[in-house]
């Protein structure tokens, strides 16, 4: 994931209004989301972050592209050496414990 980008399935605001009837928690709400590359990788639903160019990938297309090339081939390169048994299982085991919580 590049180190900007965020994701989820719902926007801040749309969760705040869902939920409160309102926009004004949507920090608090983005918060609770876990929208960040950082966020995302530490629980585990990423598995790398890619870093961008001062600014953001826009100001630098072609580096984020050179990036983005390394870290295919190497996660290519990675997976090549695990049989396809390993690997199912491997994703099995990432998916299962996503949404999945402890204190």
């Amino acid at each position: 994931m590049l180190e900007n980008a965020w994701y989820s399935v719902i926007a801040p605001e749309s969760c705040s209004t869902i939920l409160v009837k309102n926009t004004e928690k949507k920090d608090k709400f983005a918060e609770y989301l876990k929208l960040t590359a950082t966020e995302l990788k530490k629980i585990g639903i990423i598995d790398d972050i890619i870093k961008e160019p001062v600014g953001g990938a826009h100001n630098n297309p072609e580096m984020v592209a050179d990036q983005l090339k390394i870290q295919i081939k190497k996660i290519l390169d990675d997976l090549i050496t695990i049989s396809p048994e390993e690997l199912v299982q491997a994703r099995m085991k990432k998916f299962m414990k996503i949404g999945r919580w402890s204190e």
